[in-house]
């Protein structure tokens, strides 16, 4: 009976790798930097040498090990093809059959947001549920949906791509996508600024916030301060957000949200702010949807990646 499995999580600057044992346990992981140069081509050399590597390191035959997942920053569709992952210089690549090749193991690819969801499910804030969205609130906001333990992939692999649902039809800045008015721009943690600044420069009152750094962290850090500015500025955030979930969970009626990504770290304070909003739009037959926050961090794209192959 195979005992392990691999989870790769390929990242801008570095590929993040783990060993695994099929209950989910990491035995190992360790990191490797990604080589972008030249439309990134050595990127999955790169990934089959450090798997190669560490079997040998650690004595394991290939007949041991039930395949390698990986996570991609892009859409990849239901055959493992990404659709173009503009970090990585890559345009459309069949990431499957390429590092199948290499390897001589079976491969699962899935777009990386996803697959972090699918990690939270397996291991993370979503255990013991199989209906749940991830938000994941960074620089931007990136999402993964699972419907009955399953990525929601999409056609094009384009699937849970909740950051760019749009909330505001009026707004006048430009999101990264090209588009206008995108949750992404009110509720990632440079939403979060936009907001702050937004708010700093229409209101007269004293905060916290006009002496020093506005970021999401000091939003959030003066909210518990009980800064009056900091909280009108959480408020329009909650709104925002839960609204967007509310939209989502009326198509996909998931039983959690997750919410992950740096902007999470501020704890159970911001998930009250969402959820606060989230049932004041939401359809009441997805009213109980409860919200956790990510426990897996860094490690939720590798171990939603090892998640791949173990179907």
């Amino acid at each position: 009976m195979s005992q392990y499995c691999f989870g790769v999580d390929v990242g801008g600057t570095t590929v993040k790798l783990g060993l695994f044992s099929p209950d989910g346990t990491i035995l190992d992981k360790w990191e490797i930097p990604t080589r972008t140069q030249e439309n990134g081509k050595e990127i999955l050399p790169d990934v089959a040498a450090s798997v190669e590597a560490k079997l040998a390191e650690k004595g394991i035959a290939k007949s041991d090990v039930i395949g390698v997942g990986i996570g991609v920053p892009g859409p990849v569709d239901g055959n493992g093809v990404v659709r173009k992952a503009v970090n990585l210089g890559w345009g459309i690549l069949d990431a499957k059959a390429e590092l199948e090749k290499l390897l001589g193991l079976p491969v699962e690819a899935g777009n990386d947001a996803n697959v972090a969801a699918l990690g939270e499910m397996w291991c993370g804030g979503g255990k013991g549920y199989q209906n749940l969205v991830l938000a994941t609130l960074g620089t931007g906001v990136g999402g993964g949906i699972i419907v009955d333990g399953k990525i929601v992939t999409g056609a094009t692999g384009a699937g849970g791509e909740i950051g760019h649902i749009c909330m505001n039809a009026n707004e006048e800045a430009v999101c990264g996508c090209g588009k206008r008015g995108c949750l992404e721009q009110y509720a990632s943690a440079t939403g979060i600024v936009r907001l702050a600044n937004r708010k700093l420069s229409a209101v007269t009152e004293d905060s916290v916030l006009r002496n020093g750094e506005v970021s999401a962290k000091t939003v959030f850090d003066a909210v518990k301060a009980g800064d009056k500015v900091a909280c009108e500025i959480a408020e329009e955030f909650g709104e925002y957000l839960g609204k967007g979930l509310a939209m989502i969970a009326a198509v996909v009626n998931p039983e959690a949200f997750v919410i992950g990504g740096g902007v999470s770290k501020a704890g159970d304070i911001l998930c009250e702010y969402i959820a606060k909003y989230y049932q004041q739009y939401a359809f009441h037959g997805c009213a109980d949807a409860v919200f956790k926050l990510a426990t897996l961090g860094n490690d939720a794209g590798i171990c939603g990646a090892a998640k791949l192959v173990l179907k």
